[in-house]
């Protein structure tokens, strides 16, 4: 993170990449975004009939259950976008270092660490895309597992 926070975005511009592509990267995510928000919709209102059904009559238990409801799907939301800004972070430091274990002709700037050059070794070792995403989506889907087998018995329960 280090790394990443010292480095400008100027260093990133993108490489070879054409008009078409970029508009055409644009189009595709927004209509995954389209097909994503229709999906939501339809399975809002299969979550309300669902819940309607469950508590009767009684608006005070919909609001309950509707609450319970948002409060469990919280975590696993922020774990997923977690993800992807680890994914992310893990493909900028790809194009700033690079795959191999020492680079030598990586793209950071020439004032990180320039004072300390044994540290910066260590610093830029270590800032592995690789190793980030081993240990940025391990631990996610480790504490995803780990929440999702606490709902399951705070439910049972």
């Amino acid at each position: 993170m280090a790394v990443l926070h010292a480095t400008p975005r100027r260093y990133l511009k993108p490489q070879k990449e054409s008009v078409l592509a970029h508009f055409f990267v644009r189009f595709l995510a927004l209509t995954a975004a389209f097909m994503v928000w229709g999906l939501s919709v339809v399975a809002s209102d299969s979550i309300s009939t669902t819940v309607q059904a469950l508590a009767g009559n009684s608006e005070r238990a919909v609001t309950s259950l509707g609450f319970n409801l948002l409060l469990a799907a919280v975590p696993l939301v922020v774990s997923v976008l977690w993800m992807a800004l680890i994914v992310r972070c893990a493909w900028f430091l790809r194009r700033l270092r690079g795959w191999r274990q020492n680079p030598q002709d990586s793209r950071l700037p020439k004032r990180f660490l320039r004072h300390s050059p044994q540290l910066r070794r260590v610093v830029v070792g270590l800032a592995h895309p690789g190793l980030l995403l081993v240990a940025g989506l391990g631990t996610s889907v480790l504490a995803l597992f780990l929440g999702a087998m606490e709902l399951t018995l705070n439910l049972i329960a």
